[in-house]
């Protein structure tokens, strides 16, 4: 595998005034050339000038050459320098700079990005069609490994991330049945580190690093949103039920208790069945209770 080694460049700022004075010298000998060439008496050969202006006309082609060198690099961003296929190094530091011009410099950005990716339809651990999508940050990290190790990095971000979040959730169901449970909606920290693990792993080839990915997008297929509503409603319902059932059960039980330490009256196990029975009809209904007095006794 290909790793990135740093490169250093001369300074353009030195280079500059060294080849703007060699291209007017060379501009000025090339005219007084061509003067002397056009002065020359009829029938004579102006062979000395002619050399003259060959020789500097191939100085200023080299000239040429040598200005072909100057770069410019912003903050955050590298050049991949490649000498006839073959890799040189990097140059990473902003500014102005000058490098062998027969360098051919690709520029990549360093800076981190982010992206949102399309909402794909996975099914989750139990099988249920869900809606998932993410947002990833990242950034280049090892330019060498983004240019050479694969065809064209800033698309394989974006298919290994799709390709990863696929998996994600097919690891993991959409709801928890149990507390301890990780599930897609109830445990987001979780899963997002997770899919933040798998994508650097995956993505670890192209020299790039993960900085944070998160879920931007969770629901049920709309096929069958309307069935896992109502079950969603139903489980809500049992355990409120079930909240409900115990507290009435304790205060039933805190009821006994108060009335035997208190001896307000003593109760044989009829009666108490039926203020039991009383006691979690009113506490358990949905509706306001309708007392009915008896002005009897239970055993008339």
């Amino acid at each position: 595998m290909i790793t990135e080694l740093r490169k250093r460049t001369i300074t353009g700022w030195l280079m500059l005034p060294m080849l703007l004075a060699a291209t007017i010298f060379l501009g000025y000998v090339l005219v007084h050339f061509i003067r002397a060439a056009t002065r020359t008496p009829p029938g004579v050969t102006p062979t000395g000038a002619i050399w003259g202006i060959v020789l500097t006309g191939l100085g200023l082609v080299i000239l040429m050459i040598l200005w072909s060198g100057l770069f410019t690099l912003q903050p955050n961003e590298g050049a991949v320098l490649l000498l006839f296929g073959s890799y040189k190094g990097t140059v990473r530091h902003a500014g102005f700079h000058w490098a062998n011009p027969f360098y051919q410099k690709t520029k990549i950005s360093l800076r981190t990005r982010n992206f949102n990716t399309d909402k794909l339809k996975v099914n989750d651990q139990r099988g249920n069609p869900t809606e998932i999508a993410a947002v990833v940050v990242w950034r280049v990290h090892d330019t060498a490994q983004a240019a050479f190790e694969v065809d064209d990095y800033v698309n394989y971000v974006h298919i290994q991330s799709e390709a990863a979040l696929r998996h994600l959730a097919s690891r993991y169901p959409y709801d928890s049945t149990s507390e301890n449970e990780i599930s897609l909606r109830g445990s987001m920290d979780e899963v997002s580190r997770a899919l933040q693990g798998e994508l650097q792993e995956r993505l670890s080839k192209a020299g790039v690093i993960v900085e944070e990915a998160r879920l931007s997008h969770l629901a049920y297929a709309p096929e069958i949103a309307g069935a896992m509503l109502r079950r969603q409603q139903a489980e809500a319902i049992i355990a409120a039920r079930k909240r409900i059932v115990e507290g009435a059960v304790g205060m039933v039980e805190m009821a006994l208790e108060k009335l035997e330490e208190r001896k307000t009256v003593v109760l044989d196990d009829e009666r108490k069945a039926a203020m039991v029975s009383n006691l979690l009809v009113v506490l358990c209904s949905e509706q306001a209770a309708q007392p009915i007095v008896n002005t009897g006794t239970l055993y008339a």
